[in-house]
């Protein structure tokens, strides 16, 4: 059997995963990390992305939509903003969120906040890519 560390991920709402997992994938501020156990300490910021979660025969995806990840040899803790299953992810509305936001950075109004409308954009594109009708 391969070796395994505990992943815990928290969000604002709930505790959303809490297991022993092989490898984890995800996006940070510095790129796309693989993290398996026994990884040296570490602390970084999460992007939004796609979490893969490898657990002993497969691999879960869930959209991981920003927060922290503090590493330690054995245990891994993800503090996110939201993370979700594709099967919570409501496909329509993700997209009128895209939509709203492309609308905003192509509009060029001064009220505009584009680092804002940036983020919004991303995190709907996140979600699309693991809704339910895009797998």
């Amino acid at each position: 059997m391969a070796e395994t560390m505990k992943l815990q991920v928290v969000t604002p709402d709930k505790e959303f995963f809490n297991g022993d997992v092989t490898m984890v994938e995800l996006n940070t501020a510095d790129g796309e990390m693989g993290i398996y156990p026994q990884h040296i300490p570490l602390t970084v910021a999460v992007e939004p992305g796609v979490l893969r979660i490898h657990e002993s025969s497969e691999v879960r995806k869930a959209a991981l939509l920003s927060g922290f990840i503090q590493v330690m040899p054995e245990k891994m803790t993800i503090l996110a903003e939201a993370c979700e299953w594709p099967e919570e992810i409501d496909g329509a509305r993700a997209n009128e969120a895209r939509i709203r936001a492309e609308r905003r950075l192509t509009e060029h109004s001064p009220e505009t906040d584009l680092a804002r409308a940036e983020a919004a954009l991303q995190r709907a594109l996140v979600r699309l890519s693991l809704s339910e009708g895009n797998k």
